[in-house]
This record gives structure tokens, sequence and C-alpha cells, in this order.
């Protein structure tokens, strides 16, 4: 089977390469041709546009930063829709606003393509390990012919409601995992300031009711002081950003979402919008002046 990959970032270049390791055939496209080579070394083809990698796949995977992103390669000129037959099926694992799911999905529908939105969630290291969490908005009839094709990037695939519930379903994921880090940063920073080894919180704490794996995986980066991304402050802003906007169009509040959001955004204005977003707790860290480390 020859699938169609257009999107090769931090996190679509180890997902691909699972594809490939799962003896998929795989046409790929990105802007970044050092991206594209390394992909097209472990085994894929190079597409010349996102045109030419859907004239040539019934699947097209598409991995981008945002809305903007996947409506002028899904949409644009020289892209999926123009490549695309009758009976493809667009698989969009980008994390945007449910609305523009929808959006792109009813332009497909004209040309016959059908289409999912499938987020993910878990990050760099679960990208390339292949336990990515997927969550799908679509038909069921479509999802159970993509399903096998999602499980090999993903130990979870759960199809959430028809388009636009995948999104969904990542906007209130994004949530959860940004309170959560704010509330990590917030304890061990007050533990640290009390004089309280950060570490012996840590391992208090991770097996009662305040474990979790939001804990596991970013409580040890801040003791290490390493906040190399696997998900960057700036993309966590873009996802609370839509969930904001998602949540005033259905009429949600999300005033603890706002208040990270501010946090988000003061650490951007301080020049750290690269870093991994356990990189929270240095907002925490330059107010109380102490850093949470070993």
């Amino acid at each position: 089977m020859k699938i169609g990959f257009v999107g090769l970032g931090i996190m679509g270049k180890p997902m691909s390469k699972n594809l490939l390791k799962a003896g998929y055939e795989l046409v790929v496209f990105d802007i970044n041709k050092d991206a594209v080579n390394e992909v097209v070394e472990a085994g894929a083809t190079a597409g010349n546009s996102p045109k030419d990698v859907a004239s040539q796949c019934e699947y097209i995977i598409t991995m981008l930063p945002n809305s903007p992103h996947v409506k002028t390669v899904v949409l644009g000129e020289n892209g999926v829709l123009e490549g695309a037959k009758a009976g493809s099926i667009v698989i969009d694992m980008s994390s945007i606003a449910p609305l523009a799911s929808k959006e792109v999905s009813a332009k497909l529908a004209e040309k016959g393509v059908e289409m999912l939105d499938a987020p993910v969630s878990g990050g760099e290291p679960k990208a390339v390990d292949g336990t990515l969490s997927i969550m799908v908005g679509g038909k069921q009839e479509v999802f159970d012919k993509c399903k096998d094709i999602l499980s090999k990037m993903g130990a979870s695939v759960v199809l959430c409601g028809e388009i636009g519930a995948g999104n969904t379903t990542k906007l209130a994921n994004q949530i959860i995992v940004a309170l959560n880090i704010a509330a990590m940063s917030e304890a061990l920073v007050l533990g640290t300031k009390a004089g309280v080894s950060p570490e012996a919180i840590y391992n208090a704490i991770r097996g009662g009711l305040a474990g979790s794996t939001v804990l596991d995986a970013k409580a040890p980066m801040v003791m290490a002081g390493n906040f190399k991304p696997g998900f960057r402050i700036d993309l966590h802003i873009k996802d609370l950003a839509n969930a904001i906007e998602t949540g005033r169009e259905v009429g949600a509040p999300l005033m603890l979402t706002s208040q990270v959001m501010e946090i988000l955004q003061a650490l951007k204005v301080d020049g750290k919008g690269q870093n991994d977003h356990s990189g929270i707790v240095q907002f925490y860290e330059k107010l109380a002046q102490v850093e949470v480390r070993k």
C-alpha cells in the first residue's frame, strides 16, 4: 500500500519512519529538504508537491503546524485536493481548530475525497517509539479503513465522533496537559523555595493521587534543566488559542486555560517560545528567584 505523507517536522518525521518500518510504501513532501532527504534515506520516495504526493497515493497523511498551513497544503495551489482522486482519504494529523477540519473536509467531499481529523498526543518520544495517542473524527467506515495505518504510529487509536471531534478532543487534552504542567511548576517551586528537595517531592507524590503521565514526563526534565523541545511552548500557545476560540464559539468558559495562556505568552516574550512546554516552570522560577533542580 502506498501512503502519502506531507509534513516532516519534529512529529511527522518519526511518524513517517514508523510507517516505513511497518512495510508501507511512502511518498513524502516537506519544504524542509533535509527532512525529506532523511526520510528518503530510510526508504521513502520524494514527491514534488502535495499535489504530486496525492496523485500517487490513495491515503494522504498531513502533519502540519496549524489551520492555515493545512488549508494551504490541502486546498491551495498544487495542494492535495488538486492531485487527489475520488475515493482517496486524507488523514489530517495536525492539531488545528475543529471548524477548520470541517471546512477542509467539506471541500474535499465535493471531489469525492474522504477525510479524518486525527491529531495526536505524546510528543516526540512517543512519535519515535510509535506509541502516540490518536484522537479521530470522521465516518466509522473511513476510520475502519485507516485504523491499521494509524495503529503503526499510535498505541491508542480512538474514534471520537464526526469530523472535528478529533481536534475537539485534542483541545481538551492540551488544556489538561497545560494545567498539569502549571500545577506541577507551582508545586515544585513552592517546595524548592521552602527548602525541600524537588526530587524528594516528586518521588513522594508520583505514586499517589497527584501522580500523572505529565508529572513523570516533565518533572525529570525540569529537575535536569532540560527544556529541549519535545513539544514547544509556541505550539502549545497555538493549541490553547484554538481551545479558547472554540470555547467562545460553543459557550464554554475556560478561565484556567486563559491564565496558563498568559503564562505561555509571557515566556514567549521572554524568548523561550522554542523551549519545551515543561519550561512553564521558568515563569515561576523567575518570580520566586529559585531554580527547581536536583
